[in-house]
């Protein structure tokens, strides 16, 4: 592999946004090249540094989730830990009580920015995430099912999310379905779609006995709460390898914000993209909900106040993760601390500043 070459012209063209104006218009960039040229990857300098800073905010806030709590601990006694220095009462609550939530808040967090970028992307709709159109509710529908009415662990749970979350896209998909996938289409008919699977999971919770209905309430709030290696582990791994088709997929989800009629000029078969992107947004989604139930906002958020740090003329794939991340580590923090020692779940958090965010969303558009 040779080494990395930068590139002599250190700014990019910017492409039009929404108002007619060029959007990253003489933005820094480089570009490194391997194997001998054959393969060259552009690099935003502006992105790399506000992904390279929420990372480490994401980290600090890590570092703070492990070292308070009724517990109190000190940095060195976490490092200690975490290096298998410390035994006894450190090493249990660092390491078996508080690691595994504060790393199931990054990861969640992190699949859940990135499936809202995948569906803002494709819908080109800063309301086209998951949660809005209906596919966390799918997913949740999937769960409830076997919660309440097969009975399941862990992995019988994740796989009802899935399945349910995938059979919500399926559907979603058929019915916006007109010679193609128009994005304010999808918005719509998931909203219409999400309203009656809501109805849905309403009518399973009321009608189960009184025991599954109140576990199953507890988990539908979204909650990190007694988190352990037992999710947090799978759901690492499986985060990876959900993440590494969007390295092939993510160049050609930037080709279809140009339009499917430019894309297909280009080569690329616009409908199999989407499907895939729609395939790992969705999974990505599932994923989540199967850990710590239906998480709020999060994916709605996450893209477009990465967007505006960095700058970027539209939605982009890590900087949602690492501020996905970022917000539900945080969010994760209030809901333990806020009002100690009572653990609120983090969907309750995120709901409550999920929907200031809304709101001024929905009034800056209507504006625009």
């Amino acid at each position: 592999m040779s080494a990395p070459v930068r590139d002599p012209v250190p700014t990019s063209p910017g492409v039009p946004d929404g108002g007619g104006r060029r959007r990253g218009f003489g933005r820094p960039t480089r570009v490194v090249r391997a194997l001998g040229g054959r393969v060259s990857l552009r690099l935003d300098v502006r992105t790399l540094a506000v992904c390279a800073a929420l990372a480490l905010v994401g980290l600090a806030l890590g570092v703070v989730a492990l070292t308070t709590g009724d517990y109190p601990l000190s940095v060195p006694q976490v490092l200690d830990a975490l290096v298998g220095a410390a035994d006894g009462p450190v090493r249990l609550v660092v390491v078996e009580w508080r690691l595994p939530r504060a790393l199931l808040a990054l990861v969640l967090g992190a699949a859940l920015g990135t499936s809202g970028a995948i569906f803002q992307s494709i819908t080109r709709n800063p309301l086209g995430s998951p949660d809005v159109i209906g596919f966390s509710t799918g997913a949740y529908t999937g769960a409830l099912v076997v919660i309440l009415v097969v009975g399941g662990g862990y992995a019988g749970v994740a796989a009802g999310a899935l399945v349910g979350g995938v059979l919500t896209a399926a559907a979603v998909y058929l019915l916006a379905y007109r010679r193609g996938v128009q994005g304010f289409r999808l918005v719509v008919v998931g909203i219409a779609v999400s309203a009656m699977l809501a109805s849905v999971n309403q009518w399973l919770v009321v009608t189960a006995d009184l025991e599954s209905a109140m576990a199953a309430a507890v988990w539908g709030a979204g909650s990190l709460n007694g988190a352990t290696w037992a999710q947090a582990a799978p759901a690492s791994v499986l985060a990876v390898l959900l993440v590494l088709p969007l390295a092939w997929l993510a160049p050609r989800m930037a080709l279809l914000e140009l339009g499917d009629d430019a894309a297909a000029a280009l080569g690329l078969r616009t409908e199999r993209v989407r499907l895939a992107l729609v395939v790992v947004g969705v999974a990505l989604t599932a994923l989540a909900t199967a850990a710590a139930g239906p998480i709020a906002f999060v994916a709605l958020a996450a893209p477009q106040l990465a967007r505006r740090l960095t700058g970027a003329p539209g939605v982009r794939l890590l900087p949602a993760a690492v501020m996905g991340a970022v917000l539900l580590a945080a969010s994760d923090l209030v809901a333990q601390r806020a009002f100690a020692p009572t653990h609120l779940p983090v969907g309750v958090v995120t709901v409550s500043l999920g929907g200031v965010y809304l709101v001024w969303l929905l009034v800056r558009e209507a504006r625009k």
